[in-house]
């Protein structure tokens, strides 16, 4: 599948549909999807529903090949709806994860969505929701050992508020040599410019402007820089410190330079929601991570309610006078069209058994946000962890969509 689909390629690909249709088809992916809860807007009705309905890409409607067989979820609220989409679509809702992969030890499925974002959890002393994810994950993972085999797995957002759970998870995936694909929409959702620096790109500083305050969203902001700043290398060496700031504090740390307004102006130069007047005025809950980078390079990512409701990037490239920068582009709820992004991604997972990036990526991510949520509970201390020192190998292309976000 091609990463950065476009008009062209689907008139292609329907041309090979026509001669496909000659030859009996093949089986198509079974999938079981776990999920924390399932109802409207919810990341599970996003990801899992588009392996259901389908969904429009460039103006053609697009049937993933994977099909839920099964569903689990742990929670059932009052507006769930997965029980109600089960006999349209033809799929089980199964009573625990074993019985979702085929039960008694068995697997026969090829491919597992976890989604384990929204639901009622609670939270713990540094506001991370504690949510199941390193759970759920180890009980599909108990199954392959059952079966004595093993299917890709795509895991939603951050791997688990704990990093030592969320090594565990990578760990077991090398043990077990099954492809494993986590992580934020936002690096493969669309960009305005289509920015995708080369591997290489010398950048030394980047800086992101988000909106919202807290774990959820903050999560955004750190993969969208880090889809970014990891291509300055060849290889990514992971984060030696993280800095938490909000209130009052993140302006004063600006004035003192410890994170670049001019980079936070380019940033908002590209965003369409940005409010007028000074952010220092609109904003009553600012939130700042400042990322120092094991190599030296260096980063920062801004939550600035009331000022933005979008995420912006920009950066410094040594030898270039002006900042490189894009918007990450989000169509918004109700059809949210950047899960359509994800997913497409997640499809190549299923469809080749390997990830399309690393989860090593959001290994990192996940880390720096648990301790720079550290950082804050202790007054702003700055924090080292081992945990953070994540290295992988960027990949070539980052899988962001291309073109038209609309149908036309």
């Amino acid at each position: 599948m091609s990463p950065s689909p476009s008009r062209r390629e689907f008139m292609k690909t329907g041309a090979a549909l026509a001669v496909a249709a000659l030859v009996p088809p093949l089986r198509a992916k079974r999938i079981a999807s776990i999920n924390t809860a399932y109802y409207l807007r919810s990341h599970a009705y996003h990801i899992a529903g588009r392996f259901l309905e389908g969904y429009p890409m460039a103006g053609v409607h697009h049937q993933p090949e994977g099909k839920i067989v099964r569903m689990y979820n742990d929670q059932y609220p009052p507006n769930d709806l997965s029980r109600g989409l089960a006999p349209k679509f033809g799929f089980e809702i199964a009573k625990t994860v074993e019985e979702a992969l085929g039960g008694s030890g068995r697997l026969d499925v090829d491919g597992v969505l976890i989604v384990g974002e929204h639901g009622q959890y609670p939270n713990n002393e540094f506001g991370q929701k504690l949510y199941p994810r390193h759970r759920l994950f180890m009980d599909v993972v108990d199954v392959f050992k059952k079966s004595g085999k093993s299917v890709p797995i795509f895991s939603d957002k951050h791997l688990s508020y704990d990093t030592r759970l969320a090594k565990e998870m990578v760990a077991a995936s090398r043990e077990l040599h099954f492809g494993f694909m986590a992580g934020s929409s936002l690096p493969v959702t669309w960009r305005r410019p289509e920015l995708e620096p080369s591997i290489g790109t010398p950048i030394t500083e980047g800086l992101v402007c988000g909106y919202s305050s807290g774990e959820a969203y903050m999560f955004h902001c750190l993969e969208s820089l880090q889809v970014m700043m990891e291509r300055r290398s060849a290889q990514e060496t992971g984060v030696q410190a993280v800095t938490a700031l909000k209130g009052e504090s993140v302006w004063k740390a600006g004035d003192e330079g410890l994170w670049p307004k001019d980079l936070l102006e380019a940033a908002l130069s590209r965003s369409p929601s940005r409010n007028y007047g000074d952010p220092r005025d609109n904003c009553p809950d600012p939130w700042a991570f400042l990322i120092e980078y094991k190599d030296g390079a260096r980063g920062t990512c801004l939550q600035l309610s009331e000022h933005v409701a979008d995420f912006s990037f920009a950066g410094r490239v040594k030898g270039q006078a002006e900042p490189i920068s894009t918007l990450f582009e989000l169509p918004a709820p109700p059809g949210a069209r950047y899960f359509s992004a994800l997913t497409y991604n997640i499809e190549k997972l299923f469809a080749t058994g390997k990830a399309p990036y690393p989860v090593e990526r959001t290994l990192l991510t996940g880390a720096v946000l648990e301790y720079g949520l550290r950082s804050l509970a202790a007054g702003g201390k700055r924090m080292e962890d081992a945990g953070m020192e994540v290295a992988y190998v960027p990949p070539a292309e980052t899988g962001c969509f291309k073109g038209s976000s609309s149908d036309r």
